[in-house]
């Protein structure tokens, strides 16, 4: 398979961490319509086809709504209303395609049950005693004094591409993550902070008083575009383009503006609104590149009708699909190339196993689905005009946690393998991570840091490492896994693509994403399945569910897709690719 990826579906991912109400397309009401009652709360409010953001705006009012905000790109509405019998009331009108309930308006007291962080990220903090060892002989060489530890840059042969194409500051990368750390000394220097957005406002609890962001630390609950509360972003945007300042350590593309496009509350859950206004918003200030290494709340498949869902959860799961694939949609039109990670279920996402997990938010409302690949998707790696990227370790094995599936995926690139090099020194060794920028707040927050800036025995132990300038510049970083980390490499290919192609334009300096997933894919370093083509984990502590089968040959496989990104081929050899 050449060329851009086929993916089974057009459909895309959806982001929201509350049931949807109302119907799609819903017919008149034939009955009285309901009364209004209970608490003030937010609904999201989608126009159908072929109305606009001002006839949803009509029709929330119409139903006894208060417009809250609205988002005329894909005609979505962000109302305020009591929370019995509005979405009845709006889903009702020729207007609207549906009605989501999103949050109350005010907070419950909080309880003690906070969501779990992602396990499979942070596994060696979880091991008995986690070793350190050497899992690159051959690490790369670059300006930064951390460099020599970076052995997913010198996987993507970013130390050579930056000979070539070190990035340029025209080209615009968008994190839409929980948040980009823009102090951090290795992220400053590239930090757009003019540009940068925080859709989200923090949720100290949801309605049941489960914690979900804790309490709030800035006014109004709004935190600042340079802050990131979960550290995840940070990494994110360090691997992409931690700048090449002699201190600390640099991204795949050190030269590139980094924005800070905020979509995910600090405990990691994406609501719609928020999520359809980052996108849009990436389209409208022309972004380049952005990245989505996230999980996809509620659903880990939106599926179109679910014998497991209720009608309305069949609803909400169609109407979710249609506004974000509106969103991603208009900013392709505008430019945007859109690279997502491919997801930490070890998962043939072509033949997908029974999800138990969904929905994820609120807690304890999950249920077992088994999923049919015709009509279900997880997302957002089968969205329309998106980068799937799976993840390998050191050695190039694909992580035991990384999804796959030849329906699915674009490339490969590194996202770290804790449990790489069986049999070895360097098996279960913190190094076979990805090392990346950590925000000194978070830091403090884990335990890793203490008040006084220096890091604890945990830190120590978890390989949290502390860059002191002369000047007293103090930076932290630290290892994560996964493929949330692999996707950043490829976005930091991506966005050395568009600095040595683009052009300038209308809309200002950039390149056309179709040419820039060509190129991508087209000069990835190919990979072929592993023989025996079946992979267990059970050596490396494992159960069977993890065991993977890699279908497809060299040029295209479930396991690597077109193959690991290379940025030093697709900086030098990328014009026979950019034609279609």
């Amino acid at each position: 398979m050449g060329g851009i990826s086929v993916k089974r579906s057009k459909l895309l991912f959806a982001v929201l961490a509350v049931p949807l109400a109302g119907g799609v397309l819903a017919a008149p009401a034939v009955s009285a319509r309901p009364d209004l009652s209970g608490a003030a709360t937010e609904f999201t409010v989608l126009a159908a086809p072929g109305q606009s953001v001002a006839d949803a705006e009509r029709a929330v009012r119409d139903a006894g709504g208060t417009v809250v905000k609205s988002n005329a790109a894909i005609g979505l509405v962000t109302a305020s209303a009591p929370a019995n019998g509005f979405s009845e009331r709006v889903s009702a009108d020729h207007a609207i395609y549906g009605a989501a309930k999103a949050q109350a308006i005010g907070h419950a007291p909080v309880r003690d049950t906070a969501p779990k962080a992602d396990v499979v990220e942070k596994e060696s903090r979880q091991a008995p005693a986690a070793k350190k060892g050497k899992p690159n002989a051959s690490a790369p060489v670059g300006t930064d004094p951390l460099d020599e530890q970076l052995w997913g840059l010198k996987s993507v042969r970013s130390d050579l591409a930056r000979t070539v194409q070190p990035g340029d500051h025209r080209v615009k990368v968008g994190v839409l993550d929980t948040g980009v750390d823009g102090t951090h000394p290795d992220i400053a220097p590239n930090f757009d902070a003019a540009l940068s957005r925080n859709f989200v406002r923090d949720i100290p609890a949801d309605e049941a008083g489960n914690e979900v962001d804790g309490p709030c630390e800035f006014r109004g609950c709004v935190d600042p575009v340079n802050h990131d509360d979960g550290g995840h972003g940070t990494h994110v945007a360090g691997t992409i383009g931690a700048a090449a300042n002699g201190f600390g350590l640099s991204g795949v593309a050190p030269n590139v503006s980094i924005v800070n496009v905020r979509a995910g509350q600090d405990s990691g859950s994406f609501f719609l609104q928020p999520v359809v206004d980052a996108i849009t918003y990436a389209g409208d200030a022309r972004l380049d590149v952005i990245n989505m290494s996230f999980f996809v709340d509620p659903w880990l498949y939106n599926c179109q009708a679910n014998p497991a869902d209720s009608p309305e959860r069949q609803r909400e799961q169609r109407t979710i699909t249609e506004a974000v694939n509106r969103a991603l949609d208009y900013a392709h039109g505008k430019g945007v190339t859109q690279v997502v990670s491919l997801g930490n279920q070890h998962s043939d996402l072509g033949a997908p196993q029974p999800d138990t997990v969904s929905p994820n938010f609120p807690v304890d409302t999950n249920y077992q689905r088994d999923i049919d690949n015709a009509s279900c998707v997880t997302l957002p790696v089968e969205g329309n005009h998106t980068i799937g990227v799976s993840a390998f370790g050191p050695s190039q094995a694909k992580a035991d946690y990384s999804n796959y599936g030849v329906e699915q995926i674009s490339v490969s690139a590194p996202g770290g393998y804790y449990r790489d090099y069986f049999g070895t020194p360097w098996f279960s060794t913190v190094e076979n991570q990805i090392l990346s920028t950590y925000p000194r707040n978070v830091g403090v927050a884990e335990g890793m840091i203490d008040a006084d800036g220096n890091i604890t025995p945990d830190g120590v132990e978890a390989g949290v490492q502390k860059a002191t300038a002369p000047d007293g510049r103090v930076g932290y970083y630290q290892w994560l896994q996964g493929t949330s980390m692999a996707s950043p490499h490829a976005t930091g290919v991506a966005a050395l693509i568009v600095a040595q192609y683009g052009k300038p334009g209308r809309g200002g300096f950039g390149m056309d994403p179709d040419a820039v997933q060509r190129v991508l894919e087209g000069t990835a370093a190919k990979i072929a399945c592993p023989v025996p083509r079946t992979v267990d984990y059970l050596d490396e502590g494992r159960d069977a569910s993890y065991t993977a089968t890699c279908t497809g040959d060299t040029a295209f496989n479930g396991f690597y897709g077109h193959g690991a990104v290379d940025a030093y081929a697709a900086v030098t050899r990328g014009k026979e690719h950019l034609r279609g």
